[in-house]
């Protein structure tokens, strides 16, 4: 690789230009090509990158001379179009989720092993400022033996685009879409302990969902029992009237105090992250709103810097397995 990295972006809807955007201020990387259906979507990203080649879909995009692909499709052809970039010597920078089954994820994470590529996924949350201490705070033992942790996300109106309701296409509902981060946060936070036992309702519609190849759950709750006894209860939802625009909440609880990430007045971008002990309350970090794109920087900077397959990323079949088991599949 000489000069900078050349990226290409295959689709630029909100969050695919908004991480392009995040990329291209490490000015690390340059947007070598772009390849989006919609030709307002395809306008609004030249303005950010106006010498970027403008191609039709993947195929071209690999025509390219790229040295990654920031990937930003409908979640059934994440896996797919990433092992075909990672075989093509292609780095990846992806969506969640990576896959639609642990088996998908799996097989892009052995791709990027065996042409040694950087594989990158966009589970933003762990980048905000408060959950890396709360992160800090678990691994130094600050809140004791971490016995317990509540972790939710409520969207109170759900996905605009119609595949994400088509299980063939999202590969589910609102634990695909949001529980993804939940299970993340929680095992990332806890250093990836071994899972023994997952248990879970699934719901769509306020009934129990019963045909999961042609319905998406909209409401989901799940007890995840890890090695040595901490219990992690997860509950997400779509549509849930929660009052607000979203409900958001990492709560890790510990033999000598807790600790939380919690949104603001609804938002799905502001946070406060506070340690809790006993009836009182503190801060550990100042409100943030701006870390959405702090994973897609990480990213474009460990490719500028020539780094290739990281071990990290086999962590993403761990998650995978258990959203399986939510899935109970």
């Amino acid at each position: 690789m000489s000069g900078r990295p050349r990226v290409g972006f295959l689709g630029v809807g909100w969050i695919g230009r908004h991480r392009m955007e995040k990329m291209l201020e490490t000015g690390v990387v340059e947007a070598a090509a772009i390849a989006d259906p919609s030709p307002e979507m395809r306008e609004a990203a030249l303005a950010l990158a106006p010498n970027a080649a403008m191609v039709d879909g993947l195929d071209e995009l690999l025509n390219q001379d790229l040295d990654g692909l920031v990937i930003a499709s409908p979640s059934a052809l994440h896996a797919e179009q990433s092992i075909r970039a990672l075989e093509a010597g292609v780095a990846v920078f992806c969506q969640k989720p990576l896959g639609r089954t642990a088996a998908e994820v799996d097989g892009v994470v052995e791709a990027a092993r065996r042409n040694d590529l950087l594989l990158g996924v966009d589970l933003s949350y762990r980048f905000t400022t408060g959950m890396q201490r709360i992160r800090e705070l678990v691994r130094t033992g600050e809140l004791g033996r971490v016995f317990a942790a509540d972790l939710t996300f409520h969207n109170a109106y759900g996905p605009d685009k119609p595949w994400f309701y088509d299980p063939a296409q999202s590969g589910g509902g609102c634990v695909m879409d949001l529980g993804v981060h939940l299970v993340d946060l929680a095992l990332w936070a806890l250093d990836f302990p071994a899972v023994e036992r997952v248990e879970s309702q699934l719901l769509t519609g306020g009934e129990p969902l019963r045909d999961p190849g042609s319905q998406c759950e909209d409401y989901a709750v799940a007890t995840i029992v890890l090695k040595g006894g901490t219990v992690l209860r997860l509950a997400c939802s779509w549509r849930l009237p929660a009052g607000q625009e979203a409900v958001i909440a990492a709560d890790f609880y510990g033999t000598a105090g807790a600790a939380a990430l919690r949104n603001v007045d609804g938002s799905f971008y502001a946070f406060d992250a506070v340690r809790l002990d006993g009836t009182h309350t503190r801060p550990l970090a100042e409100r943030e709103e701006d870390w959405g794109g702090r994973a897609a920087a990480d990213w474009a900077q460990r490719l500028g810097a020539g780094a290739g397959f990281d071990r990290e990323a086999e962590r993403l079949v761990e998650v995978s397995r258990v959203l399986d088991a939510i899935y109970q599949r």
